[in-house]
């Protein structure tokens, strides 16, 4: 409780005293009891319950699922009342968590048949009565049909005013959201009072077993009526006791005396110590009028526990550095000079040997931040060349279409240059086709010649070749340009390691480049790295090599130097091996550790593989583009990662406390968490390391450990810090709870939150780590 006392310095004895303040969302329930309804209270306070789109999605809507030319099925589909999820019919019944999709899981939202599903199955309905949504992670599309345009675009646009309303919530009101949901599950019979029983249910729900007696003890002492029931103010007590941070209110008292509260003086000594640079009286009374939630203290330049807690849990309290979540790197250096995100079988929305092919995979690599898709090309029936895993099962999509979801989708998020990387498998004439195709359809975006010299000395920067796409594949020699004889740009570690017969006319047909697509290859031309001592005739910054893993991994072992001075130069891209049938990932790591730009990855697999790119290209707008340090750039350079040197950094870590993680089973109530925090060191070799705190027993809401982990780093430019919280399991390996990665340089210090990721990258707001963080670089 905020204590009534004031310096003297801070107000005149007529002014009212601040009223008490205390931990919790502001006005978790009304004091009189309020609406019979919790869940409209959550649609209130988002500003949203008069509006018309809102209110049609509430009464629910009966809309046409397709998923082909024969199954269109209608179902019914309604927004729930916490403004945060949508109901919908199954045929056959299912678990309830089955029954519902979460607005904050939403990739995009779009109209008519902007999605391969509807192009392909909606050809029976008019285009002003479809709508796509798309999800985050693996989730497929959910093509939908309304009875009328104006029904199609209730949901277009309500969902939209959802999502925005969303993104501008706090963590504070997302926390208020999240225990009203589950408040108004736990109340069986909605009478807007709370049994015991009930309350139990509560605890369970939000992934805590608390034991009988102190539950009992804590329900008894907010049941001023004494009906063994709480109501109105009585169930908005519980919650506050609930979800007290008692670690929060210890720093908080550190620094603001006994009057509890912080001064602008107070704050910035706080901030200080955080490790903030260049921070300003003026910065710490900005903070104060951005976060405090009470007016008169706001009006006195003060901070309440409540505005600190707001501070602490808003992007300015989280362990990423808010000035990195912006482009802020030098984006005028050539080419070879960043990491670029990149994507192996882009195509591909499974494995490899028999997966489903979709133009939908590049949607989603593009708003993941993709900048280099592959395009796997074989000749099609009727002229049409077609994209999928040669030999194998998987589905086949033609070329036009994917080249059209390039020019649709690949500048969405970001502006920066995009590259196709072609396997080319065509003959003479769909090669021909293709070339057609990518002019015809990406007109001025494609670059088809230089910007500047025929023969630059070196490539153009991501900021020159904004909105550009770059063709990446064989280029015939000037001298035979009519010849059209020339190796194949299938990549050649897998060309020398899969002879099968059936394949031998498709590369005696590969062996052959068209004039046509030969042109649109100008600064990315595909080459064996043959060696990598110095040549009679130096290298051309234009020639990209591509290597398997196997191959990258030896070069690294034998090279180290000269495989880094190589990539300051030109650009290298790195695959997985043919034999990870299951589309299964390897470490990036390495390959970024010797300056590889283009590490490709299955984006279709998630896995801490996939955790640490989306950590690696979380930085600089998540424009796909990542300045690497510059021991990797300089073309003299000394660096080897295999022997980095002595330890120059450390780095501490204190995980104090975790909250509101979520259940790993929805379906058992009595199916509680042991959460344990590993925190992870992606290096170079040298630096790789990995530990992790004791488990704590039965408690995902609140559990605490206050355990020191460190690190001894010795290229911490490169390092990416993972932070894993697992399920403990005695009998079985541990389960995945959530995951944060970032790289150590946009790691803020001091006392931080980390927002926690699923496995497929999307938010598990509020869910969070409280940690202190200390970084000594000598």
């Amino acid at each position: 409780m905020l204590c009534g006392r004031w310096r003297s310095c801070r107000r005149r004895p007529e002014e009212p005293p601040l009223p008490a303040q205390v931990a919790t969302p502001v006005a978790l329930v009304p004091p009189d009891g309020g609406s019979r309804r919790p869940g409209l209270r959550a649609l209130k306070k988002m500003g949203l319950t008069e509006d018309e789109d809102v209110r049609a999605m509430l009464r629910g809507s009966r809309l046409c699922k397709i998923r082909s030319r024969t199954w269109h099925k209608e179902r019914l589909y309604r927004l729930q009342e916490d403004g945060l999820s949508v109901w919908f019919q199954r045929r056959i019944p299912r678990a309830p968590s089955q029954h519902i999709f979460f607005v904050q899981h939403i990739e995009a939202v779009r109209e008519g048949h902007q999605s391969e599903g509807l192009r392909r199955f909606g050809g029976a309905f008019p285009p002003a009565r479809c709508l796509t949504i798309a999800f985050k992670g693996r989730r497929k599309n959910l093509d939908l049909a309304a009875a009328t345009a104006e029904e199609a675009q209730c949901w277009v646009r309500g969902l939209a005013k959802l999502r925005a309303r969303l993104d501008a919530m706090s963590q504070r009101e997302r926390l208020d959201h999240w225990i009203h949901a589950y408040l108004h599950r736990a109340d069986s019979d909605q009478d807007s009072k709370m049994s015991f029983k009930e309350i139990k249910s509560l605890l369970r729900m939000v992934n805590v077993d608390m034991n009988d007696m102190y539950a009992y003890r804590l329900f008894k002492e907010c049941d001023h009526s004494n009906n063994e029931r709480l109501e109105g103010a009585e169930i908005e007590e519980f919650l506050r006791r609930l979800l007290k941070r008692p670690e929060l209110e210890e720093i908080f008292h550190r620094y603001s005396g006994e009057d509890r509260v912080l001064s602008a003086l107070e704050l910035l000594e706080f901030l200080e110590d955080q490790g903030e640079d260049g921070v300003t009286l003026a910065h710490a009374q900005k903070l104060i009028h951005t976060y405090e939630l009470n007016e008169t203290a706001k009006q006195h330049e003060l901070m309440t526990l409540d505005g600190f807690m707001m501070y602490l849990l808003s992007p300015e309290g989280a362990a990423l550095d808010p000035a990195h979540t912006c482009v802020f790197q030098d984006m005028d250096q050539p080419l070879p000079h960043y990491f670029i995100s990149s994507s192996h079988n882009t195509y591909l929305t499974d494995s490899q040997i028999g997966g489903l092919s979709s133009t939908e995979a590049y949607v989603r690599a593009f708003a993941q931040g993709c900048r280099c898709v592959e395009l796997d090309c074989w000749e099609g029936p009727g002229g049409e060349p077609i994209i999928y895993h040669g030999h194998t099962l998987t589905s086949k999509i033609l070329f036009r279409d994917v080249v059209q979801t390039v020019r649709d989708h690949a500048f969405t998020l970001s502006p920066y240059p995009v590259i196709l990387s072609l396997e080319n498998h065509c003959g003479l004439e769909q090669q021909a086709v293709m070339a057609r195709h990518l002019r015809t359809i990406l007109g001025d975006a494609l670059v088809t010649e230089a910007l500047g010299a025929q023969t630059p000395e070196e490539l153009p920067s991501p900021e020159q070749l904004k909105g550009r796409v770059l063709v990446k594949g064989k280029k015939l020699p000037a001298a035979r340009s009519e010849d059209g004889r020339i190796l194949s740009d299938q990549e050649e570690e897998e060309e020398e390691e899969e002879e099968e017969a059936e394949a031998a006319e498709q590369r005696r047909r590969a062996k052959q480049i068209s004039p046509e697509l030969s042109a649109l290859v100008v600064y990315c031309c595909a080459t064996r790295l043959r060696t990598l001592h110095p040549n009679p005739v130096p290298p051309q910054p234009c020639q990209v090599s591509s290597l398997n893993e196997r191959k990258a991994k030896k070069l690294i072992r034998e090279a180290g130097n000269s495989f880094v001075r190589h990539n300051a130069r030109q650009l290298t891209r790195v695959y997985p091996l043919g034999l990870r049938m299951n589309s299964a990932n390897y470490s990036p790591q390495e390959m970024w550790n010797s300056g590889c730009q283009l590490v490709a990855l299955n984006f279709q697999t998630p896995g801490y593989e996939m955790d640490l790119n989306a950590g690696r290209f979380l930085v600089n707008g998540q424009c796909g583009y990542i300045l690497k340090p510059a021991c990797l750039r300089q073309p003299d350079t000394t660096f080897d990662p295999e022997c980095p040197g002595p330890p120059r950094t450390t780095l501490t870590i204190q995980v104090l406390t975790a909250q509101q993680l979520p259940k790993l089973n929805t379906e058992k109530p009595n199916s509680i968490v042991d959460p344990l925090v590993r925190v992870e060191i992606h290096g170079v070799p040298a630096d790789c390391a990995r530990k992790e705190t004791n488990y704590v027993l039965n408690n995902g809401f609140n559990p605490r450990w206050g355990q020191t982990l460190q690190f001894q780093l010795r290229a911490p430019e490169l390092v990416l810090v993972r932070f894993v919280v697992e399920d403990y399991d005695t009998t079985s390996p541990n389960d995945f709870v959530g995951q944060f990665t970032l790289p150590l340089n946009s790691l803020k210090q001091g006392y931080r939150h980390i927002h926690l990721l699923s496995k497929d990258g999307a938010s598990l707001s509020p869910a969070t780590l409280f940690v202190h963080i200390r970084v000594q670089r000598f």
